[in-house]
């Protein structure tokens, strides 16, 4: 009996999925060398169903980042929905990502791992705080000659916070979070006033919190 169009699609669709959570699994854990069987192994599909989706191992990591980093990207979008203001949008984000940390460690570990896509990546946190650096320079809110530079300062704070609330269990994350922001907007250009301001205000309650690698 031939599979219908449809019912093919979902199945297609089901092993792709598989291949990239089973390839965010490998990330977040910093395996990144892990040959093509033990992907499809964990993801329980057959080596050359692999091909049918992905020309290299490299090409499934590259959608497993993206992935992930556009997960999270939407997932902030969901909580920073009505913030006019874009120095507010941009500190509301930072801020909640750097929570996730601890809230999601997978998630968080996929992003260590990736780095430098942080800046690269058409996908998830680069565009989105490049959109909120260029509103608030725009709007007078930062100082920043360089966007890209800029782009490039954030995305090493963050990582650089990411790893050190995931080697320090026991330091404050909250604190330390709410901190680093402070710091990166004095870094922007923000005034003492302002960027304390900013930090205090309150985020919202993060339910629903996204999920990468399981399986």
């Amino acid at each position: 009996m031939t599979e219908s169009p449809n019912r093919l699609e979902r199945r297609k669709a089901r092993t792709r999925a598989a291949l990239v959570s089973s390839a965010q699994g490998f990330i977040a854990r910093g395996e990144l060398n892990v040959p093509v069987l033990e992907i499809t192994q964990a993801a329980d599909v057959g080596m050359g169903s692999f091909y049918n989706h992905f020309d290299s191992k490299e090409q499934l990591f590259q959608a497993a980042v993206d992935g992930a980093l556009e997960l999270l990207g939407d997932y902030l979008d969901s909580l920073t929905e009505g913030s006019v203001d874009p120095a507010e949008a941009f500190t509301r984000s930072f801020r909640i990502t750097g929570r996730l940390f601890r809230m999601q460690p997978e998630l968080s570990r996929v992003l260590i791992h990736s780095g430098p896509a942080l800046i690269t990546s058409e996908h998830g946190l680069g565009p989105r705080a490049a959109r909120d650096i260029h509103a608030a320079t725009a709007a007078g809110h930062f100082v920043v000659p360089d966007p890209e530079l800029a782009l490039s300062l954030v995305a090493g704070a963050l990582l650089g916070l990411g790893q050190l609330l995931l080697a320090q269990p026991t330091r404050d994350d909250h604190e330390a979070v709410d901190r680093m922001t402070f710091s990166v907007l004095l870094a922007l250009g923000v005034s003492t006033a302002d960027a304390r301001e900013l930090c205090s205000r309150p985020i919202p309650s993060m339910s629903e919190v996204p999920t990468v690698g399981e399986h």
